[in-house]
């Protein structure tokens, strides 16, 4: 008999493995950067979904056909949507849907408000344009419309600060009691 591996300990190994790279031209690992990300979420007192949200937005780029590395070679990888996916199989629209709205929160940012673009790092904006440069009109009217567009463009804000080397955040066993409570059962 065959168990099926805890989804919390599939994620912790997803930090432990391919998470302890680098981070796509960034000063840190891919994950501090999202351990980061949930830490600023958590000491912003954002609820336990969007934490989580903070915390898993990239797992994307471990997940699919195209690499976080193909990104930065120019082929959009879709993490956003391939994270997304992978979580629904256990987290509810709450913690999957910034997921999935993460990058259009920052296509989105770049479009509404003038000085927002100046913030991103150069791997940010790169990659910015990979995934379609800032919204039109219409891509901010359509945003807007999504239930979980505000959570998205909080995460997308913890995203942009989440790549401070000096920056001590708690290991990812810190999240993992929230992360159990997240849980759903599909």
């Amino acid at each position: 008999m065959t168990t099926t591996p805890n989804p919390v300990d599939r994620i912790a190994a997803l930090f432990a493995g391919p998470g302890a790279e680098d981070y796509l031209g960034e000063a840190v690992t891919q994950a501090e950067h999202m351990l980061q990300a949930g830490a600023l979420a958590e000491a912003a007192g954002a609820p336990d979904t969007l934490v989580a949200a903070a915390l898993l937005h990239d797992v994307g780029h471990f997940h699919g056909a195209v690499t976080g590395h193909d990104l930065m070679a120019g082929k959009d990888n879709r993490h956003s949507h391939s994270g997304s996916g992978w979580l629904s199989q256990w987290f509810g629209a709450a913690v999957t849907e910034p997921v999935r709205l993460h990058v259009a929160a920052k296509r989105y940012l770049c479009a509404v408000e003038p000085d927002y673009h100046a913030r991103l790092s150069p791997a940010s904006v790169y990659t910015l344009e990979v995934q379609g440069g800032p919204m039109t009109p219409a891509e901010v009217r359509e945003f807007e419309a999504e239930p979980h567009h505000a959570d998205a463009v909080a995460l997308r804000r913890w995203d942009d600060e989440a790549k401070d080397p000096e920056l001590e955040t708690p290991g990812f066993e810190h999240f993992r009691p929230l992360l159990n409570r997240l849980v759903t059962t599909v």
